[in-house]
């Protein structure tokens, strides 16, 4: 361990300027919500009067949040500690409710397993080669490297594969499909509720990473390639992981259509990309601007 030699908030203070205290700010207002006090009675009754491939469509989706859940709370921590260790105060205070966060993300779909769909058993069949790729390698292996190499390449990579791959794809477009769903029929109104509130949460560690990416690239110029190779890398699998779900079911329930969520996936990370590539040609300073315009537009 490295001594202390001075605290940021007895020396000069926070920043709360900084796009990452101005997510701390909403986190606070809009994080605290406990997946307990959510009423899942009505939710358990809507359940048994779905068809058998109606629960199996939400059982899949539902199988693969609560791992992806999971999997972000086991996997977070040497991220939090890289950003800690450069003493990025502002940034790490939000990163606290980065993984209380996700823990709580776990509890929710924990407690729809349970108490909604009554299931204790495995699921792990529902996690397919693409998914397995994504959740059970490639996302311990970067976010584990930053803890032998806490490098701003080995971050680059890290934040690709969490907040650009896994949150602002298959996140976001799963919660997208499962909120359609329910809320085009009318069903399960516990469980939207808490998929809305999640959103919340999930829309600010989108926002933190894609400022820590933004950083990061306009920091070092030549981490654009880095960026960009591991995007390519990855976003076969992500497309893969959102096809397999389409692939499972002839017709599919609730009428999806693959490419209305292929189409919104693609959507996202685009926009995400755009914003990426002018942060390249702008100072610190306006990334923060840029970020904390976004972060107050945003309801989440």
């Amino acid at each position: 361990m490295i001594p202390h030699t001075q605290f940021t908030t007895t020396t000069h203070g926070l920043r709360r300027d900084l796009p990452a205290m101005r997510l701390f700010e909403k986190a606070k207002r809009l994080g605290i919500w406990n997946p307990s006090d959510i009423d899942l009675r009505a939710d358990r009754e809507h359940w048994l009067s779905l068809a058998a491939e109606e629960q199996d469509i939400l059982l899949r989706l539902t199988a693969m949040f609560q791992a992806g859940e999971e999997a972000v709370t086991l996997d977070l921590l040497p991220l939090i500690m890289t950003i800690a260790a450069e003493g990025r105060v502002e940034e790490e205070l939000f990163l606290t409710t980065f993984l209380f966060e996700e823990a709580k993300h776990t509890d929710f779909f924990n407690r729809f397993l349970t108490a909604v769909a009554g299931v204790d058993g495995d699921l792990s069949h529902y996690h397919t080669p693409s998914y397995r790729q994504l959740f059970y390698r490639q996302l311990p292996e970067a976010l584990g490297a930053l803890r032998d190499d806490p490098s701003a390449a080995a971050q680059v990579r890290a934040s690709v594969t969490y907040n650009m791959i896994v949150e602002g794809m298959l996140a976001e477009t799963g919660y997208h499909a499962y909120f359609t769903v329910l809320e085009r029929s009318e069903l399960m109104p516990g469980t939207r509720r808490g998929i809305a509130l999640l959103k919340q949460d999930e829309s600010r560690h989108i926002a933190y990473g894609i400022y820590l990416l933004s950083r990061l690239v306009a920091e070092e110029g030549a981490l654009w390639d880095v960026l960009e190779d591991r995007m390519n890398e990855l976003l076969p699998a992500a497309l893969g992981v959102i096809g397999d779900v389409f692939a499972a079911y002839d017709p599919v329930p609730f009428d999806l259509v693959e490419e209305d969520f292929t189409d919104y996936a693609l959507a996202q990370f685009q926009k995400r990309v755009a914003r990426l590539e002018r942060a390249r040609a702008m100072s610190l300073e306006e990334i923060a601007s840029m970020t904390n315009v976004i972060i107050e537009r945003d309801d989440g």
